[in-house]
């Protein structure tokens, strides 16, 4: 497995101390509206990096490692997805560059839902990826009975990922993690799965996903209460790929307008990998619609 912190050419690496956190991010471009990417899990900011040179051209962009993902840091506590929605809106603020449009993939929903909720001056738009939030019916994922998945009780059980999956990081996610939610062949390289191991290998490189999870079993009634009093106004962009109509069905219950929903056909769960160029185009023709307004 390799040590060595992959990169391409198109970004410049920063770290910045937000809300406690040192906070790894990228950057590419140098015109047009800036467009902030978040992954979810088992990824960092690299599940982007195809897609990236794709959309510098016409955005300044940004992609974020989540505390307690990538190359951002980890504490001991405090990586849950209400500190994590702090984090990005300190980044934000950092940045000074907002307001942006913002895409969130998989589990990292909830955070993006409170950002928005609570942050709406910091968000032109919302972009979700294969994306659920809980109150809404991502809890399910975790209930084996019904076709849920194993790592969701394995996660958030105290001490488990430091006892069954520290030290095993590459071995999950190369054989099970990346090609069990994967259907392009080949879209996720052994170099991609080195890069994504080495974070999750560091002390402590489960604390992020550890907390996202815990969050999503216990943060429900709290999304329904912020989405029922403050429902979404941004324009929403809903991106489908192996789960199918999920991401626009949830997203259609916590907004008061409309969503725009796009299918991918022939991929699986790692959109950004397995389709970048469809995905670009989807993304960039909607903030294209919603800046010319």
């Amino acid at each position: 497995m390799s040590t060595t912190k992959a990169t391409i050419p198109a970004v410049t690496h920063h770290t910045a101390p937000i809300n406690g956190a040192q906070i790894h991010y990228v950057t590419a471009g140098t015109t047009g509206s800036p467009l902030l990417l978040v992954h979810g899990f088992p990824e960092t900011w690299w599940t982007f990096h195809k897609v990236i040179p794709l959309l510098a051209r016409t955005h300044q962009v940004i992609a974020v490692d989540l505390r307690g993902f990538g190359d951002s840091s980890t504490a001991e506590d405090g990586h849950d997805s209400a500190t994590a929605a702090e984090d990005l809106h300190g980044l934000i603020e950092h940045l000074g560059w907002g307001p942006v449009h913002v895409t969130a993939q998989d589990i990292s929903g909830g955070t993006v839902f409170r950002l928005v909720a609570a942050h709406p001056q910091d968000v032109l738009s919302l972009t979700g990826i294969e994306m659920g939030l809980a109150g809404f019916g991502l809890e399910g994922l975790a209930d084996v009975t019904r076709g849920g998945s194993w790592h969701i009780g394995a996660l958030t059980a105290a001490g488990i990922p430091e006892l069954l999956l520290a030290g095993r990081e590459r071995e999950l996610l190369g054989q099970w993690a990346f090609p069990s939610m994967t259907a392009v062949a080949g879209a996720v390289t052994d170099a991609d799965v080195d890069e994504f191991a080495r974070t999750y290998a560091r002390p402590g490189g489960w604390r992020g996903a550890v907390g996202l999870y815990r969050s999503m079993l216990t943060e429900g009634d709290e999304l329904r209460a912020l989405a029922a009093s403050r429902p979404l106004t941004v324009p929403q962009l809903a991106v489908g790929a192996g789960g199918g109509p999920f991401t626009a069905a949830t997203l259609g219950q916590v907004t008061a307008g409309e969503v725009t929903a796009v299918q991918l056909d022939g991929v699986g769960h790692y959109a950004a990998l397995e389709a970048p160029e469809a995905l670009a185009a989807a993304i960039l023709d909607f903030t294209s619609s919603v800046d010319a307004a």
